[in-house]
């Protein structure tokens, strides 16, 4: 696929489109106060299913109002006896050579993570307020501010008289900080012949941020989760430890040397045998991405609040740090469940809880499988007469794109636009599974544009969007789609061929003229 250069007619549009957005963005704010006000907090669904439901009938009310079509899919995993919010389908479809047109599906979600005055905000986190030019409100950032960015694209094209590039599709959804239950059995019903998603050729999500405070970025990875818990078990029910104290094999004393040969705690190196068996070797070409990443390691000692306390981290230099957080796997350990600390009591049983962030090719079923051959082998060296048991709690597979794809090659000509530089192209160290599940159901490229910057504190206390990354960010939204729209070549989802084989790439001509799949011979 191959895209032409900006013209005098995107130039133009640019500074017409430009000019709106800012002089709109005080309607834009406004709009974000709505719906920060509105409390779509997931995670406590008995009291809080009527705001997710009120923040999907307000959204769907505007994806109306702007001329588009919409439903709210009734949540596959909802009973009578457990209410889910519903999924929420928008489509937007050009007005010329609609059928003709590409189309693009953004994913996005409505609902937020609790919060309240008295876990340390300096304002009320459901009335959006601005300080310092910043944005401060449950949502703000993730994933209200981004999610609803794609409605003023929507409109400014239609205040300017310009028609779509191509069809915009919404896919939102109101239990993405929940686990996104019911969505996962949604995408995959709609991603069948003739349903809403089946004709989609490009899938694009900001639900991430920044490397840094200044330099956009596209991310083209996530690592994968395996998360475990080990228990041991010493008695029937806890017990005085004044009393017993010295008689009985204690469950926590197994469980701290257990967890103690997970990993070093000086290098973050991984103890388990077999762990690193299917982690890819790093190339040059992967080399030359980290090269020109904005990263500063002392400045990241400050963001991770570390510098007043140990002031180091696991790695001396940036392309040795941003690979330990990104390319190649971590052990954390969590904590450990047991009796009440608070009681002088011997806990009859108790759980460590720990996770291994994954890396492409590594599979959570096989990590599990060598997982529990550690443990049960350090656990025989206690010569415990106590009970272990492993299980893997959940599991998730890494995701890796194609930084050379069409669809990010788009997104980072348009933020080039936007900002005057190239985006540095990053992975992250989180797993966000709904982006890998989305394209292995689809087999359709996903892009992750994020918009926000790294301090936004998603989740944390004092959640903000910056106002110059809510105009940018609905700015590089609307260039994108008028650069991806300029990809040549058929409807992505028009060819379901898979991989040509060997045998096939032997017809004379086929890999000098690059066939991709069997439509193309």
């Amino acid at each position: 696929m191959s895209s032409t250069t900006v013209n005098d007619n995107d130039e133009a549009f640019q500074s017409t489109f430009f000019q709106h957005i800012e002089q709109n963005t005080p309607l834009y704010i406004s709009r974000l106060a709505e719906a920060v006000a509105i409390k779509s907090v997931s995670c406590d669904l008995p009291s809080y299913l009527p705001e997710i439901n009120k923040m999907m009938d307000w959204t769907e009310a505007w994806i109306t109002r702007l001329g588009g079509t919409s439903s709210l899919l009734p949540n596959p995993n909802a009973t009578k006896e457990k209410p889910l919010p519903p999924i929420l389908l928008g489509e937007f479809r050009a007005s010329v050579d609609a059928e003709r047109k590409k189309t693009l599906c953004v994913y996005g979600h409505l609902d937020v993570q609790p919060a309240e005055m008295e876990d340390g905000w300096l304002s009320d986190p459901f009335v959006l307020t601005e300080r310092d030019e910043k944005l401060f409100g449950r949502g703000s950032t993730d994933d209200k501010g981004p999610a609803l960015s794609w409605l003023w694209v929507v409109e400014a094209h239609q205040k300017l008289g310009v028609d779509l590039p191509m069809n915009i599709k919404l896919l939102y959804e109101g239990m993405e900080e929940s686990g996104s239950e019911g969505m996962f059995e949604a995408i995959a019903q709609l991603s069948k012949p003739s349903e809403f998603l089946n004709d989609v050729d490009f899938f694009c999500i900001s639900d991430n941020y920044w490397l840094g405070k200044n330099t956009p970025c596209l991310t083209y990875g996530l690592r994968g989760l395996a998360f475990f818990e080990v228990t041991v078990k010493c008695a029937e029910q806890d017990l005085h430890s004044g009393v017993l104290g010295g008689s009985v094999h204690e469950a926590m004393n197994d469980m701290v040397k257990l967890l103690s040969t997970l990993v070093e705690s000086g290098t973050g190196k991984i103890c388990i045998d077999g762990i690193m068996d299917d982690v890819r070797t790093v190339t040059k070409e992967e080399e030359d991405l980290y090269t020109d990443i904005d990263f500063d390691l002392e400045e990241f000692k400050h963001e991770t609040r570390v510098k007043t306390v140990s002031d180091s981290l696991l790695k001396k230099d940036k392309m040795s740090l941003l690979m330990g957080r990104w390319r190649f796997p971590s052990l954390s350990i969590h904590g450990i469940v047991g009796a009440d600390a608070s009681k002088t009591c011997i806990s009859a049983h108790c759980t460590g809880k720990f996770s291994i962030r994954l890396v492409p090719d590594q599979d959570p079923e096989k990590v599990k499988k060598v997982v529990t051959a550690h443990l049960e082998k350090e656990f025989a060296k206690l010569n415990s007469p106590n009970k272990m048991s492993v299980i893997l709690s959940h599991g998730a597979k890494a995701w890796l794109s194609n930084p050379t794809h069409p669809n990010y090659e788009a997104g980072a000509r348009a933020t080039e636009r936007v900002y005057g530089r190239r985006p540095d192209f990053t992975r992250e160290g989180g797993s966000i599974p709904i982006t890998s599940f989305i394209e292995d159901a689809t087999q359709m490229n996903v892009l992750l544009l994020p918009v926000g910057a790294s301090d936004d504190m998603a989740h944390s206390q004092n959640e903000k969007y910056n106002k110059s990354n809510l105009v940018n960010g609905i700015k590089v939204l609307g260039l994108y789609i008028h650069e991806l729209s300029k990809v040549k070549g058929p409807k992505p989802s028009s060819c379901r061929c898979e991989p040509l084989t060997e045998e096939e790439l032997m017809i004379p001509g086929a890999f000098m003229k690059g066939f991709r799949c069997k439509c193309e011979i």
